[in-house]
């Protein structure tokens, strides 16, 4: 082998590390700049000092997001998966464990228990699965990535205000990949907004007390404008024939317009006679599945905490199955 040779075959282990010594001054560079913001946001020098320092560009996080699957799956699937046995007698066991505390958090946010146990079921497998990243450390590397860097720089330094209020340590501060947070998945801004003390220890702790996670989705839902005497929607037959084109969220219709249209409960009989206006859904058509719903107001409450029709499809039918 040639002097020349040898000397190119040393190099590559320096060449190849300059592009992470790149990132990493980058980094570091870029977390210079969210300390300033942080700063004039209010943050103290000491909860920047705790935050902040080792963290890292955490490339495991760049490889999910860029994972993300384009389509769905098939709506059976999704429903089987979701909605499943085990899943629903949690849910049950959990409104036994917790009576006392969904009655108290009904009373205060006039909304249901049920619906409040089916989305902490949806979001964490009530309480169980509140995910295993720092959330700072992720918010961190998605903004730096550049993909969507503005929102998430946002979300860090509402993470960073939530740390200087002391809602959390640093070190539990744990959630997704995304830095969607504790119990009930908020992101920081959501839990700026919409996060409350519901157990009166002077902390809004979603991670750790059920009180707060449970009551931070009430509010949630009660500030997005649940209404108490409506329903989410219901399981309905509709007959031969029905053109499943009509069945979209945009086509509201009063419920007894539907029923002359040939739509029913599931029992055969009739939907009720009145004007609650509502729209059907036939969230399997395309896979040739006819399970169809008509879907109220408070639907689109529920979408407002995760916007696909299958996921607040899958929260009222296993809020009624809790119930």
């Amino acid at each position: 082998m040639s002097r020349l040779a040898r000397r190119s075959l040393l190099a590559l282990p320096l060449l190849a590390a300059l592009p992470a010594r790149a990132q990493d001054a980058g980094f570091a560079s870029f977390l210079e700049g969210v300390r300033g913001e942080a700063r004039r946001a209010g943050v103290s020098n000491a909860t920047l000092q705790r935050a902040l320092t080792n963290i890292r560009h955490n490339d495991r996080i760049i490889e999910l997001d860029r994972r993300q699957p384009e389509g769905t799956m098939a709506w059976e699937t999704y429903r089987d998966r979701i909605v499943s046995q085990t899943r629903i007698d949690n849910g049950r066991r959990m409104a036994m464990e917790n009576r006392p505390l969904l009655q108290s958090l009904e009373a205060r946010f006039r909304v249901p228990g049920r619906v409040m146990l089916a989305i902490w079921g949806m979001e964490s497998n009530y309480g169980q699965n509140t995910g295993g990243f720092g959330v700072v450390e992720a918010l961190a590397t998605l903004a730096y990535d550049g993909r969507r860097s503005s929102y998430f720089r946002g979300e860090l330094i509402s993470a960073l205000r939530i740390l200087e209020a002391g809602h959390i340590a640093p070190e539990r501060m744990r959630g997704s990949w995304a830095g969607a947070m504790g119990q009930p998945q908020f992101m920081p801004t959501s839990f700026e907004r919409l996060a409350v003390d519901a157990d009166g220890d002077g902390r809004k702790d979603i991670w750790d007390s059920r009180a707060d996670a449970l009551g931070s989705i009430g509010n949630y839902l009660a500030r997005n404008g649940w209404r108490e005497e409506e329903r989410w929607g219901r399981e309905v037959l509709i007959p031969a024939g029905f053109d499943t084109r009509s069945a979209n969220r945009d086509n509201i219709r009063p419920l007894r317009e539907w029923a002359r249209m040939g739509v029913v409960q599931m029992d055969g009989s009739p939907l009720p006679a009145s004007d609650v206006p509502g729209a059907v859904l036939v969230p399997g058509s395309e896979t040739g599945s006819l399970q169809a719903f008509v879907v109220y107001h408070n639907f689109n409450v529920i979408r407002r905490y995760n916007s696909p029709n299958f996921y607040a499809l899958a929260v009222g039918m296993l809020s009624d199955r809790v119930a």
